[in-house]
């Protein structure tokens, strides 16, 4: 599929926005948990009046936990915010319904909004701005169970097995977001030649039914999708991102221009509320709770079983492959703040791999766009009146650990031109 058929789809795709994220406030209205008390301090950011209406988009993923509970914890309402928390049918369609403003604010794949201004998966707006990251680590790649002598993190097999196929099919979750440049740099790690295989974007809640079906024989993609596939007997996780590269930025939360201009105090509460949920998630007592209130239909709609595992760092990788603990390096939420401050670094990355990764041509101005996505000193101020210390390391070197290579923000065009 071509960038052109992809922007075609999509454009279809949103005119369910509106329909889906009303039927999911609504389940979410009719089933919820009790809420746990706020920690905020009473008064200090609670302005008086009505509530302030938000319309806040999330893809059926566990990494949407922090905006999930916030909601569910009542750390939104202590605010006085007034917040809908409406299920998307895919990235297409929340891309869209930013752009239109049907929703203020996301919870969206952190290099989206760099694939929009690059033209990869959009058409050049610099109107998507990241305001904090969300979460690290815990998505994973999945290969169908026939190909389960691949096992687990082996790059040399998994090259020679793809090289071996008559163009297999291979899902990820957006052109130039996460799950496509995890997939691409597994495989060019791993020695396939990308131009032998297809690989097409596919919504996560299909990936585990495109699999079944024959459809793809493996894919990349967020939890509990990896899970779902290994617990059905379909398929199992050869990869762990945070194998790949050890505390990867993988969400954020994404306003529009205009609700970042018009309605800053608001969206400050917003990120002030997630970051409260963030720490609250990052409790290990705390995770087995958000499983149970994740995987309701309107929320995941996954058994909570198969969220759960992964969520507290116990991956069953499926086909009779065993499991692998990642206590402490599975998807983290908050990491005493080193999780949420939306490094430079980071955007800085995804452009240059666009570049190596064969996605776009020439380099994009990096610095211009990273400055004119990502509102630091936003979260700066957040962060301040939180009580949250902001990490230092923007724009230093780190390292990927896949392939053992140190990536250097200020040299980005090193990058472009690695084998």
């Amino acid at each position: 599929m071509d960038r052109r058929q992809f922007l075609k789809l999509a454009g279809t795709a949103a005119a369910a926005t509106t329909a889906a994220g009303v039927l999911a406030a609504c389940a979410s209205d009719a089933k919820k948990t009790a809420p746990a008390t706020s920690t905020t301090k009473p008064g200090a950011t609670a302005p008086k009046g009505p509530p302030r209406k938000v319309r806040l988009g999330f893809i059926a993923l566990t990494d949407a936990a922090s905006v999930i509970m916030a909601k569910e914890l009542g750390y939104f309402a202590a605010r006085n915010l007034d917040v809908e928390v409406l299920k998307q049918a895919s990235w297409p369609v929340l891309r869209d319904a930013l752009l239109t403003n049907q929703i203020g604010v996301a919870h969206a794949l952190y290099s989206l909004p760099f694939s929009v201004a690059t033209g990869i998966g959009g058409s050049g707006s610099t109107d998507l701005k990241i305001a904090m990251i969300l979460n690290n680590n815990g998505q994973g790649i999945t290969l169908a169970k026939e190909f389960a002598e691949v096992g687990y993190g082996n790059l040399k097999k998994a090259g020679e097995l793809l090289n071996s196929r008559q163009a297999p099919q291979l899902g990820m979750t957006f052109p130039g977001g996460t799950h496509d440049l995890w997939l691409r740099y597994w495989l060019k790690a791993a020695g396939a030649n990308a131009a032998n295989l297809k690989i097409s974007p596919i919504p996560p809640p299909q990936m585990v039914q495109n699999m079944s079906v024959g459809n793809v024989k493996g894919y990349c993609v967020g939890e509990p999708w990896n899970a779902v596939a290994a617990a059905q007997g379909i398929g199992f996780t050869t990869l762990a991102t945070q194998d790949l590269w050890l505390n990867h930025p993988e969400k954020a939360l994404v306003a529009t221009g205009q609700f970042a201009s018009t309605q800053e105090d608001t969206l400050a509460d917003v990120m002030a509320a997630v970051l409260e949920a963030s720490k609250w998630l990052d409790v290990p007592a705390n995770r087995s709770k958000a499983a149970d209130t994740i995987s309701r239909p309107e929320y995941v709609n996954a058994p909570a079983n198969d969220i759960r595992g992964r969520l507290t760092g116990v991956y069953d990788l499926g086909a009779g492959l065993g499991k692998k603990v990642f206590k402490g390096n599975q998807m983290q939420f908050f990491r005493d703040g080193q999780t949420n401050f939306p490094r430079h670094s980071y955007g800085i990355w995804a452009m240059a791999e666009y570049v190596r990764l064969g996605l776009i041509p020439t380099a994009p101005a990096f610095t211009k766009i990273s400055n004119e996505l990502i509102l630091t000193d936003l979260y700066k101020k957040v962060a301040k009146r939180e009580g949250i210390t902001v990490p230092a390391d923007d724009m230093s070197p780190f390292a990927v650990k896949l392939d053992n290579v140190t990536f250097d923000p200020a040299k980005p065009l090193a990058e472009t031109r690695r084998a």
